[in-house]
């Protein structure tokens, strides 16, 4: 019986690492990839909007 309680916790946590790679593997494309690319255009966006006022010299 000690055999169960050795194997089972590497089991349970490689069935979850399965798990969260299939999750990974499933939201990477398609239209949340669409939806991912709108949001780090924005931000970047976002990020270089105060650097670009203050790189252009005042005339």
């Amino acid at each position: 019986m000690d055999y169960v309680s050795a194997l089972l916790p590497p089991v349970v946590m490689a069935a979850l690492f399965i798990a969260v790679i299939r999750v990974i593997v499933k939201t990477q494309g398609g239209t949340n990839k669409a939806k991912e690319d709108e949001a780090v255009d924005a931000a970047l966006a976002r990020a270089e909007g105060p650097r670009r006022a203050s790189a252009e010299p005042d005339a």
